[in-house]
């Protein structure tokens, strides 16, 4: 692979993120809720996920995920349903007063990203289709999928982030007029992010 070719996946990518999907809301939720640092956990489940659909993408395994589409319906649906339930859980719960939501634990950060990610498996064909447009036949196949593998996981871990902090920016400065409506933005971050992974095919 050259470098203009890497470049041009590179500008692919950038595309494909301009358009916030569930796991940008819930970072967004998360970092608000629980603060920068603690979030970073939701962006590392996230990425988690995405790597092992990477893997399952270059294994061949594409082939039994279309061969289930029932299989496939009950992932995506029962992510949607988590989403929603958290969202509830915290647009109905109790009031946190002036400074941040309740914390979560920085496991249940990570999970929460991780099946997030993990509960659209249309991702997996995805990377199906969009790595052998960058990729070299006649040349090794293996470096080719590893450097765009990590170009695509840094890149998705650098919007993240910007999410991340943005929202902790959001809630310090403003910390005083959102007092006791912290858990409700979040909460609706939340279930606006159920509602793309319900009504989009293919989201990352």
């Amino acid at each position: 692979m050259n470098i203009d070719v890497w470049l041009f996946f590179i500008s692919t990518v950038f595309v494909f993120m301009i358009t916030p999907g569930p796991s940008h809301l819930l970072m967004l939720s998360n970092s608000m809720s629980s603060g920068f640092r603690p979030s970073i956990a939701t962006a590392a489940g996230d990425l988690s996920a995405n790597f092992i659909q990477m893997v399952i993408a270059s294994t061949s395994l594409i082939a039994i995920l279309n061969a289930s589409q029932r299989a496939f319906m009950i992932i995506k649906w029962a992510g949607v349903a988590y989403l929603i339930y958290m969202g509830l859980k915290l647009l109905f719960g109790k009031k946190t007063g002036a400074g941040k939501g309740s914390p979560q634990s920085v496991k249940t950060l990570y999970w929460q990203g991780f099946i997030t990610s993990a509960a659209n498996p249309k991702a997996v064909i995805f990377f199906a289709a969009l790595f052998p447009q960058f990729i070299t036949s006649t040349s090794p196949l293996l470096p080719q999928f590893a450097a765009l593998s990590a170009s695509y996981l840094f890149i998705d871990g650098c919007f993240l982030l910007s999410y991340g902090k943005f929202a902790d920016y959001l809630s310090k400065k403003y910390r005083h007029q959102l007092a006791n409506k912290l858990n409700k933005v979040s909460g609706s971050f939340f279930i606006g992010a159920a509602l793309l992974l319900g009504l989009k095919d293919i989201d990352i």
